[in-house]
C-alpha cells in the first residue's frame, strides 16, 4: 500500500480535488468568489476551483495530522503579509471559509467529528488511498 508521505502532495491535491468536484455536497457558496483566504491576502482568490482545492488540501492534512480543528487548520494555512516598510508578519487564514468546507465534508461523509477535532471517515480514507495507489 502506498503512503500519503510517498505521493507529491501537489499532484494528490489535484487528483483529490477532482474527486470531490464529483459529490454534490461539496458544492461551493456563492459568496466564496468574494471572500479572501486571509487577513494578508489583498484579493480573493483567483482560481476558479479555489473551494475544491482548499477542500482536498484540508482532507489531506487530516488524514496526516488528524485529528484537527478549526483553529490548527488556520495556523496551517497563514499566510505572510507585505506590510510596506515594515516587516512582512504571519496572519492565519480564514476560520470561516475551513469551517463551512469542513461542515460540507461531514454532509458528505469523508469526515466525522470527534472529541479533539475533526478525522476522516473510512469512506475518506478510502477515497485518499485509491488516489495515491494510481498516482504510484
Amino acid at each position: 500500500m502506498v503512503s500519503v508521505k510517498e505521493v507529491d502532495p501537489q499532484k494528490l491535491i489535484e487528483n483529490l480535488k477532482e474527486e470531490l468536484k464529483k459529490f454534490p455536497e461539496l458544492e461551493p457558496p456563492r459568496w466564496v468568489m468574494f471572500a479572501k483566504s486571509s487577513h494578508a491576502s489583498e484579493r480573493p482568490p483567483e482560481q476558479k476551483d479555489f473551494w475544491y482545492i482548499r477542500a482536498a488540501a484540508i482532507m489531506r492534512r487530516l488524514y496526516l495530522d488528524g485529528p484537527l480543528g478549526v483553529s490548527r487548520l488556520r495556523k496551517y494555512f497563514r499566510r505572510r503579509k507585505r506590510r510596506g516598510r515594515r516587516p512582512a508578519k504571519t496572519y492565519k487564514a480564514s476560520g470561516n471559509i475551513i469551517r463551512k468546507i469542513l461542515q460540507k465534508l461531514e454532509k458528505a461523509g469523508l469526515v466525522q467529528t470527534v472529541k479533539g477535532g475533526r478525522i476522516l471517515t473510512p469512506k475518506g480514507r478510502s477515497l485518499i488511498d485509491k488516489i495515491c495507489e494510481k498516482l504510484k
